[in-house]
């Protein structure tokens, strides 16, 4: 099995950071202390979080790393885009930086559609389910009704029912529980 440090995404990830760091170091001071911070440590983010996924257990886990890293590739792409406006870089330097960060961007997205595609699938509700309650109405009397015409209205229109109507409800004789 590899490890970690010999994934091509992270070699890319390395190789791109040396090479940024190399590019803001000829920076005047005040570029460098406004772009060329921000610049690096968007790319150093990059490979740290691949590297960080690496060493997370769950899947989900190593999953959002990625997604850190790559949008660090996007963050990345907005200081070059700043350098070039800035006149620090040139429009060809520009589009080398940003090809390849494309380019890790894309490696991010097909290993975790792989990492999504080897985690274990979710597990499904089981079925089993108990049966509901029964009712019977055995026990009614023959020719009265299971509802009494109150019992109905107040069923029907689902209306805030006053207490008068909640008691007559509760003290039909004729659905008294048995002794």
């Amino acid at each position: 099995m590899q490890g970690y440090e010999e994934i091509k995404m992270l070699q890319d990830a390395e190789e791109i950071a040396d090479a940024v760091w190399h590019l803001v170091t000829g920076w005047d001071y005040f570029a460098k202390d406004t772009v060329a911070k921000q610049l690096v440590r968007a790319t150093d983010s990059i490979g740290a979080n691949i590297a960080e996924s690496f060493g997370r257990f769950h899947y989900g886990e190593k999953i959002n790393f990625l997604y850190y890293a790559r949008g660090s590739t996007f963050e990345c792409k907005y200081w070059l885009n700043r350098a070039l406006k800035r006149g620090l870089i040139t429009t060809e330097a520009h589009g080398e930086y940003a090809a390849k960060f494309t380019e890790i961007a894309k490696q991010i997205n097909g290993f975790v559609k792989n990492l999504k595609s080897r985690r274990s699938p979710k597990k499904k509700p089981s079925s089993l389910r108990e049966s509901g309650p029964s009712y019977s109405t055995d026990d009614a009397p023959d020719g009265v009704a299971i509802f009494s015409e109150l019992h109905l209205d107040w069923i029907l229109t689902n209306a805030n029912t006053d207490e008068k109507t909640l008691h007559a409800i509760r003290t039909d004789p004729r659905y008294a529980p048995n002794p």
